[in-house]
């Protein structure tokens, strides 16, 4: 596997330090999975992009390498996903990829309701513990199940299942029980090469689905969650020795991408601290620069807490910013060419423009605590809608949902071609 050779820009999210580098080198001890966009090469109405990053972070819970598919694009698809090996013998997955979520799951035999084909052409199928050879039940009295439920779970008895139930903001939701299987990855054997891999991991067996889970449309086998917990599989993969705890993805403009699991060798990197204690990837931003000239916004813009912050999500596809910042950098970004803005199915601001945009329009760099900066250049912010009408891909924050309404989120538009990893020596 190729881990974005030809990528010159790397941004790292890491669960104790964000690392900005250039990365050459994959070393041993990883694995890989390809993803793929969602969308890619499907015909979207723009608001369709709105509508996934909306029921996105409704999905943030109320209260190895693996290939991507997808590209990130507003007029592409916005969310990726990728194929995992379950069982032995071992049979493919789709699955979406999630960092802003915990839990493996996938649809299982005893659900009636899920859907049986999906848009994305891909063909679904629906995991039987039974049928695999390394397959077992996870009870209610099992370490992983108290360790979830922090402590002992009230009235567990004997040969009781370990279930789980999840509901989301956007109202979908999922149900099931736990179980214990084998999980095939690529592993990392070397520079740029790749060995079969797998690992007992548990996971959710999903035996009921409601809302956008069940719409055949957008239909895949299950989610992925890459998030912080001990029942994530990379962190399960971690405290078992398979692996160490980081990973990195790189989405790409083209309709894929990759998700590493493991190590990479690179040189001397900056660095800058995660928050701790946050359900999500919270970083601390301190500054917004547009070309040479740095916004003045009020310092409380940028604070953890109370509904603000930073959050880093690959499963968002546009980026997302109080008013506090939207406005001002919105004003800063046009005022540089006389510009008639106009709004396009009610969500994003359009112009037309004939000329380059990395030419004409100024680069952004957001700076984060410990002088680390991403830099997101003109033709990354703006998308093309047709030959000569471009759209802002940045959002106010507010347009989402009231609980989001002070917080940035920044979301995949920005990393395209651009590698995004996360790690923790600490489990």
């Amino acid at each position: 596997m190729i881990l974005m050779m030809g990528f010159n820009l790397i941004f790292f999210l890491s669960i104790l330090i964000l690392l900005l580098v250039f990365v050459n080198e994959v070393s041993a001890n990883g694995g890989v999975f390809h993803v793929k966009h969602k969308f890619a090469g499907q015909a979207r109405s723009l608001k369709d992009f709105k509508v996934h990053d909306s029921n996105r972070h409704g999905r943030f819970l109320a209260g190895v390498d693996f290939p991507l598919g997808g590209d990130g694009q507003p007029t592409g698809t916005g969310l990726y996903f990728t194929k995992i090996g379950i069982g032995y013998p071992s049979k493919d997955y789709f699955v979406h990829v999630d960092t802003g979520s915990d839990i493996l799951w996938v649809n299982c035999i005893q659900c009636d309701q899920c859907p049986k084909s999906s848009g994305l052409g891909v063909d679904l199928k629906l995991y039987d513990p039974d049928r695999s050879l390394n397959g077992r039940i996870v009870y209610c009295d099992d370490k992983f199940c108290t360790a979830l439920n922090k402590g002992p779970i009230s009235g567990c008895l004997s040969g009781m299942l370990c279930s789980y139930s999840l509901q989301y903001g956007d109202g979908s939701g999922t149900a099931g029980y736990f179980v214990n299987d084998v999980i095939g990855f690529d592993q990392v054997s070397g520079n740029l090469q790749t060995t079969s891999g797998n690992a007992s991991v548990t996971f959710g067996c999903g035996v009921k689905q409601t809302g956008n889970l069940i719409q055949s449309s957008e239909a895949l086998d299950g989610i992925l969650g890459f998030g912080n917990s001990s029942s994530s599989m990379i962190s399960q993969l971690a405290s078992s020795g398979v692996v160490k705890k980081k990973f990195a993805h790189c989405l790409d403009s083209n309709g894929g991408g990759i998700f590493a699991i493991g190590n990479v060798v690179q040189p001397k990197v900056n660095t800058t601290p995660l928050v701790l204690d946050q359900a999500h990837y919270n970083v601390n931003m301190e500054a917004v620069k547009v070309g040479n000239t740095v916004l003045q916004l009020p310092k409380e813009v940028f604070e953890t807490g109370n509904g603000k912050g930073t959050i880093v999500d690959s499963g968002t596809t546009l980026s997302y910013f109080p008013a506090a910042i939207y406005e001002p950098l919105l004003s800063m970004i046009t005022s540089s060419q006389n510009l008639s803005l106009h709004t396009v199915e009610d969500v994003f601001s359009c112009f037309e423009f004939g000329k380059s945009v990395d030419e004409a329009f100024p680069t952004v760099t957001f700076q984060f605590e410990n002088s680390l900066e991403l830099m997101v250049y003109p033709h990354e912010y703006l998308f093309p809608l047709n030959e000569k009408q471009w759209c802002i891909g940045w959002q106010n924050s507010g347009s989402l949902s009231k609980d989001v309404k002070d917080t940035i989120l920044l979301g995949g538009l920005d990393y395209r071609n651009k590698i995004n990893k996360s790690y923790s020596d600490v489990l």
